[in-house]
């Protein structure tokens, strides 16, 4: 993707975000004042328990849901409503089982009329996730990894100025999950866009993020922002890293020198 990105500046202002109970008439408080501003170039993992909102502010980002007080923003505009520069990946593949890969792939530019101006374009993204062999194969026909690059590329084919992760490998086992982690930060490294992802696993946000923005619950809050060297994020058994994960677990509540 040869074209240059685009600098955009999100920000979370002062966003708090309530639910009604189904059940009773109480209020669940996802979201409680949360200030942030991520910028391109950056990958930031949300890490944190469940119900600290870590998904919540993928979907506000996303513009699938509006805050309930506060205001999030790109570039100064405020967010209102779902927009192809922001790509979301979610933890299932969600593809068309009816469509080949390379029409997965190419959905979004057949919608938009772009479909035959960017053929080349979706060869080479299939050559990027290394499925050129799989073009013509249906969904229920590849493995999960596999799934979850075509997901990823049909994301990606837009060129998102922000992509946005909702736990993209946790049903993959653990094998594949590390290689899909490489997969990915190689996807991400080509366009250096914005990409926020949601992990429930503190090494995952450590190897892949440049910052760490570490969550509580009840309600969501941020009780952590740790900015992570790249040069010893790579290695997991390094002591920078040892050290990011136990700061990050005693902000959880949690201690020791494992996940």
């Amino acid at each position: 993707m040869a074209d240059k990105q685009k600098q955009v500046v999100l920000r979370l202002e002062q966003v708090s975000k309530s639910f009604a109970k189904v059940e009773t008439d109480g209020v669940t408080h996802a979201l409680n004042r949360i200030n942030l501003q991520m910028e391109s170039g950056e990958f930031i993992s949300l890490v944190g328990p469940s119900g600290c909102g870590k998904s919540t502010i993928l979907r506000l980002v996303a513009g699938l849901i509006g805050p309930t007080t506060g205001k999030v923003t790109v570039d100064g505009q405020e967010i209102g409503g779902p927009s192809p520069q922001r790509g979301m990946v979610f933890q299932k593949p969600t593809l068309f089982p009816w469509l080949t890969v390379e029409k997965n792939i190419a959905f979004s530019l057949k919608i938009q009329g772009k479909l035959q101006k960017n053929q080349e374009k979706i060869d080479r993204m299939l050559r990027v996730i290394g499925l050129e062999a799989f073009r013509n194969d249906y969904p229920g026909q590849l493995s999960g990894g596999m799934a979850q690059r075509v997901a990823l590329a049909r994301s990606l084919i837009n060129q998102p100025e922000i992509l946005l992760l909702d736990e993209p490998l946790g049903a993959l086992d653990a094998f594949t999950r590390m290689n899909m982690q490489d997969e990915i930060l190689s996807m991400w490294r080509e366009r250096r866009q914005l990409a926020v992802m949601v992990t429930h696993d503190v090494d995952e946000a450590i190897y892949m993020g440049t910052r760490v923005i570490v969550m509580d619950a009840n309600p969501g809050r941020v009780v952590a922002d740790l900015a992570i060297d790249r040069e010893h994020a790579g290695d997991r058994s390094s002591p920078q890293f040892v050290e990011y994960r136990n700061h990050i677990l005693n902000r959880l509540h949690f201690a020791g020198n494992h996940v």
